[in-house]
């Protein structure tokens, strides 16, 4: 259980956060709810020039966005309570900046009580990280005969990134071109599937990277 910090609300806000450019990032910002302190109002404020600026508010009537620039590509956390983290998509280099989360609450007294928290964003021509397989099912990389299953391939970056799927062949020829998006779908799995699978991701920045080889087996 946590421990209550003097019965005061507190928020949790990393220093720094780096999005890549043309993607999307999180600003996380959670607190613990305390017994009797009721969220009721949220309000995430860019740094324009010297002068804090509200880009979105939640109150009693809803969510409202402040400014055009962050219409569609702004969305804040409310599913969990005490996460009001900020998403932003697209990113465009004039993103930097700090941004303050701040949050309002009743408190039992029926007084109101205001923090907030400053987090820096950076945005960067991120090139692709080596990109990670996982499969669409709870069987693993060892699946029966005749189920549906897909690979997938995946790579952080700045987007947009281009996959390829290859399979292995036996007597040291080059690899066989399989599939150019990051999902590879069997549908259905047969016994001929079986073999060494791997992908590449190639990004607006950086070089093509290979994902680890993969062992796909279909059994019968």
């Amino acid at each position: 259980h946590h421990h209550h910090h003097h019965g005061r609300p507190i928020l949790e806000v990393p220093e720094s956060v780096t999005g890549p450019w043309k993607g999307d990032v999180n600003l996380p910002c959670t607190y613990d709810p305390l017994q009797g302190y009721t969220q009721v109002l949220v309000k995430w404020l860019v740094q324009r020039g010297s002068d804090p600026v509200t880009i979105f508010l939640r109150d009693s009537s809803g969510d409202h966005i402040q400014q055009a620039k962050y219409q569609g590509r702004l969305h804040v956390s409310h599913k969990v309570p005490g996460d009001v983290s900020l998403q932003l998509s697209t990113l465009e280099m004039d993103d930097r900046s700090h941004y303050t989360c701040e949050v309002t609450w009743q408190t039992p007294d029926g007084n109101q009580v205001v923090r907030d928290k400053i987090t820096e964003l950076r945005v960067q021509k991120l090139s692709v990280s080596k990109p990670t397989v996982t499969t669409g099912s709870g069987y693993g990389f060892t699946v029966p005969q005749g189920m549906r299953i897909s690979l997938q391939c995946q790579a952080r970056g700045s987007p947009p990134i281009s996959y390829i799927w290859y399979k292995q062949q036996t007597n040291n020829q080059e690899p066989i071109k399989v599939a150019t998006l990051s999902t590879l779908l069997f549908k259905p799995a047969v016994i001929a599937d079986s073999g060494s699978y791997f992908c590449t991701a190639k990004g607006q920045v950086g070089s093509e990277q290979h994902s680890d080889i993969v062992k796909f087996v279909v059994k019968d």
